[in-house]
């Protein structure tokens, strides 16, 4: 995940407007409504601003005359002043409310289509608790900031100015003396939106760690249970939240010193005008009316100042919100064609034209080197100079030691990382060339760890087709996959798996994983390691099931056990990033120590001595005894 805590400080600097600015392509459908409620709200504000001339006009007129049906009829304005203020604030919240879910529904639909796109690197740096903030507290605060702040900062700014103007008017030397604490007010509002910038940022990101944590605790639950961690992951959380605890309690603490400053000084000045202006009185050369009416034109102003604090507080943190919101939307999508991005140009560039020469059919790695976009410049690559071929209907073992490379290297067919030079063809076409909707829809993938959503186990096998498929396609796969246990759930298909699938056994979920891949008739199949975790019984079956579904399909497969590797015509040895021998597994057996080892369930450190390599070589159908993991439990 980036690092948004050293971030932090050094964006307080950027403006909080440039930065909102950007939220103006969602805001602009929605414009006239906000704009309306917006004009609706000042003619709120300045119908409050009437009501103290009225009280002018009642107190020099009906009550300085003793003129009941004067102050009856001052009464009745005022009651109707009251009403049409009333039924204005509600007309402006009624105009916002509809266009503003409509903004943040629509922002995070983007969000989430965006997350959709973004490459794999990218989030394998990101939290999954950090995007997730971002979807769901970050647009709450903007949806907020929205409805209110941004309204009324604009509605409170006309009717301050409204307002003094209507004091200088009666008076302009009580004017002065409201006016005096602008300067001090100012100067402090902007130490605060300084201050307040950091605070707000440091708070959302620590919001976003601790949903991290929150959401690695559910899904981990069984792991924490297994060891007993409960009380340290408790603990854990105790910590975080204490620490955001602390952030929020110095946002409290600048907000309540600006505060004190904003309510205190136009309470001091207020009552420097009241004795003043009652000095006035005293002397005629004020009317009591005018002192009323000033006074409360002074009281009406409270609420519009002293709300300045915390719509400032608010658009802060809807800064930051739009900022970390942004953060996301500027990280760049995959890339419909690799080709032009990286610079590659056509047969007889400045490459040369063996970079280009007409590729042969099947799935064939040209020179293809690999290093992670973050890897540190120089940096050994994961992958160096592979290149290898697989025929058209030929199904090719990969093997090789733990950190060899042979998961990254299945990721590069369907593109979930893209290779940093050479290329991968699929039947002679550069897969670079292919947009990635028609590149995956040739290629399925089984991934060793399988990933189930919450969904039926149907909808989670069928994810593996452009939606075509029936139920006698996903009978099949499930046959294939010798998934059968799933007709002894309480639904059959139908039944609900469960979030990430964990209501299901390991061997279950792989299975399903490996139905997944298979239900699309692939012409191109990639399984990273499929039958790990299942026994040796029922990977027995599927290996006997899958030979059918490999007759019809070019294949790479990641192995490990010599009755996984059985199951193709040769076997590609992986080691250090690069490809150092290729044949069947008879012949990896007798001409690769590396290769021997690797099936004798050892390590590559140390060759064998040469009589252990001739016991190796008269044991060619070796299998590992089954792997202590679970028992498939199909009626589970």
């Amino acid at each position: 995940m980036p690092t948004t805590r050293a971030t932090a400080e050094d964006r307080t600097g950027r403006s909080a407007v440039r930065t909102l600015l950007r939220l103006w392509p969602y805001v602009r459908p929605v414009r006239l409504r906000l704009f309306t409620a917006a004009f609706v709200a000042i003619v709120a504000s300045c119908v409050g601003l009437v009501i103290p001339l009225v009280l002018k006009w009642m107190v020099d007129g009906p009550v300085a005359g003793r003129d009941p049906g004067g102050v009856w009829l001052g009464a009745l304005c005022l009651l109707l002043l009251g009403i049409a203020e009333a039924v204005l604030f509600g007309l402006r919240r009624w105009l916002v409310a509809r266009p503003l879910s409509h903004v943040e529904a629509e922002m995070r639909a983007d969000l989430y289509r965006h997350l959709q796109r973004l490459p794999v690197a990218f989030h394998d740096r990101w939290a999954s608790g950090q995007l997730l903030s971002r979807g769901t507290t970050d647009l709450m605060l903007l949806r907020m900031f929205l409805a209110f702040p941004l309204t009324f900062l604009l509605v409170n700014g006309v009717t301050i100015l409204v307002g003094v103007v209507i004091m200088l008017l009666q008076d302009w030397a009580l004017g002065l003396v409201i006016l005096g604490p602008a300067v001090p007010v100012m100067l402090t509002c902007g130490v605060f939106e300084k201050r307040y910038a950091g605070v707000a940022r440091l708070a959302q990101d620590q919001v976003g760690d601790l949903t991290t944590v929150v959401e690695e605790s559910v899904l981990g639950i069984r792991i924490i249970k297994g060891f007993g961690r409960h009380r340290s992951q408790a603990r854990a959380f105790r910590e975080l939240s204490l620490t955001l605890r602390g952030t929020e309690l110095r946002k409290a603490r600048l907000l309540a010193t600006i505060w004190a400053v904003i309510v205190t000084l136009p309470e001091l000045s207020i009552g420097a005008a009241l004795v003043v202006g009652a000095g006035q009185v005293a002397d005629g050369a004020l009317s009591a009316g005018t002192l009323v009416a000033f006074l409360s034109t002074a009281l009406a102003l409270r609420w519009p100042v002293e709300s300045i604090g915390f719509l400032l507080a608010m658009s802060q943190e809807a800064a930051t919100a739009t900022e970390r919101y942004f953060e996301v939307m500027d990280a760049q999508p995959e890339k419909p064609s690799a080709l032009g991005d990286r610079g590659r140009v056509p047969p007889g560039g400045v490459h040369g034209s063996a970079d280009f020469a007409p590729a042969p059919a099947g799935l064939r790695f040209h020179d293809v080197t690999f290093r992670y976009p973050d890897a540190p410049a120089g940096s050994v690559p994961v992958l160096d100079r592979v290149d290898l071929h697989i025929r058209p209907g030929e199904s090719m073992a990969l093997v090789g030691a733990t950190g060899s490379g042979k998961t990254t290297l299945t990721a590069l067919v369907p593109r979930l990382h893209e290779v940093t030079s050479g290329r991968i063809t699929l039947d002679g076409h550069d897969i670079t060339t292919l947009s990635r909707e028609e590149l995956r829809s040739l290629v399925a993938v089984a991934f060793e760890e399988p990933t189930l959503f919450s969904a039926s186990v149907g909808e989670n096998v069928l994810m593996g087709t452009d939606g075509t498929a029936g139920a006698e396609e996903l009978e099949r796969a499930l046959s294939v996959a010798q998934a059968g246990f799933v007709h002894a759930l309480p639904h059959g298909t139908g039944t609900q798996v469960g979030e990430q699938g964990l209501s299901l056994s390991g061997g279950q979920r792989q299975r399903l994983a490996l139905a997944r891949a298979v239900v699309g008739r692939p012409r191109f199949l990639v399984l990273d390691d499929p039958l790990s975790a299942l026994d040796v019984h029922t990977e027995a079956a599927v290996e006997a099931a899958l030979r059918q579904v490999l007759a019809d399909t070019t294949a790479l497969i990641v192995a490990h056990r010599p009755s996984t590797v059985l199951l193709a015509d040769r076997v590609a040895l992986l080691s250090g990033g690069r490809i150092t021998a290729v044949g069947t597994h008879h012949e990896l057996l007798r001409t690769s120590a590396e290769y021997a080892h690797l099936m004798a369930g050892e390590g590559p450190e140390e060759p064998e001595e040469p009589e252990q390599l001739e016991v190796l070589k008269e044991l060619p159908d070796l299998e590992e005894p089954g792997e202590p993991e679970e028992e498939e439990d199909d009626a589970r």
